[in-house]
């Protein structure tokens, strides 16, 4: 238990750190620091909280039951105390570190990250940006806690607590090679049934979209293959008469230069929209605002 009053601030800020970044070397970089201040400081950490507070799993440093409960509190007050010291509603990127980590799932860090690094390669040198990808059904309580500053995802049933924008309402294309013997003609309903197909999904069985709504007409396609990969599949079909079917925005930037050719889905599906997420405790955070507004100008400009 935790007595002296007097904590340096630093120390709690290392802690965090290795929580994150999973062992002291990744931390040290992180903060600039060297490994040996960041071994010391963890020991004087041991010694305040009278816990280990980390225990070794492998190549990573495994937080203990104790640290695990004090994370998400210490998170927050830190995220309080910065908002506090740099300034209430302001933030100036060109002149402020600041590092923002943004849940994105593959095809969407794909497509996003080119767009929103060109905004901030040079224009704010000192802002960095981390990708994860976090599951779904721990999505709210990723930006509740500040572990990410914000999402973008499909439309998901979440609280009121989560603030939303929609970025896209994108269709369903196909892609398939050039010079597909079957495809001189266009793509009409019973050729696309005709066709071997591939489905990119992280599931191991179940439907996708387009089949879906193929069930609802009483129809099925016959998929060949099932990958998790876009470019996978996008080699696959480069190499065979194997059609893929995908968002146009993606289809179109994965393609750009590849020998596919790129033909509408011939029948309805609803769209595939992708929307933006923050948490309401950071509603009107400057930075987390400059950071929604840098998503929405680069995905606008995709």
């Amino acid at each position: 238990m935790v007595h002296d009053r007097r904590v340096d601030l630093n120390l709690l800020q290392v802690l965090e750190a290795i929580h994150d970044e999973g062992g002291v070397t990744r931390a040290a970089e992180r903060l600039n620091l060297s490994q040996s201040a960041i071994s010391h400081s963890l020991a004087r950490l041991r010694l305040l909280f009278g816990d280990p507070l980390f225990t070794r799993d492998g190549r990573r440093l495994a937080a203990t039951p104790f640290t695990r409960g004090l994370i998400v509190p210490l998170r927050q007050g830190l995220q309080s105390l910065d908002r506090l010291v740099s300034g209430a509603g302001r933030f100036d990127p060109a002149r402020t570190a600041a590092q923002f980590t943004i849940s994105l799932r593959d095809p969407t860090e794909t497509l996003m990250l080119p767009a929103i690094m060109s905004r901030i390669a040079r224009p704010v040198p000192g802002v960095d940006l981390r990708t994860v990808q976090v599951r779904r059904r721990n999505l709210e309580a990723s930006l509740a806690n500040g572990s990410i500053d914000l999402a973008v995802d499909i439309d998901l049933p979440l609280s009121d607590s989560v603030r939303r924008h929609k970025l896209v309402a994108d269709k369903l294309v196909i892609v398939a090679r050039r010079g597909h013997p079957q495809l001189r003609k266009g793509l009409k309903l019973e050729s696309y049934l005709a066709q071997d197909h591939v489905l990119v999904t992280s599931r191991r069985k179940g439907p996708g979209l387009e089949d879906v709504e193929l069930g609802k007409r009483g129809l099925r396609r016959r998929i060949r293959l099932r990958c998790r990969n876009y470019l996978a599949a996008l080699r696959a079909v480069l190499q065979t008469d194997l059609v893929l079917t995908m968002a146009e925005r993606y289809a179109t930037a994965l393609t750009a230069g590849l020998r596919t050719q790129i033909l509408p889905l011939p029948f309805r599906t609803p769209t595939l929209d992708l929307y933006l997420y923050w948490h309401i405790s950071v509603d009107d955070d400057a930075a987390n605002r400059w950071l929604r507004e840098l998503v929405k100008d680069a995905f606008g400009g995709i």
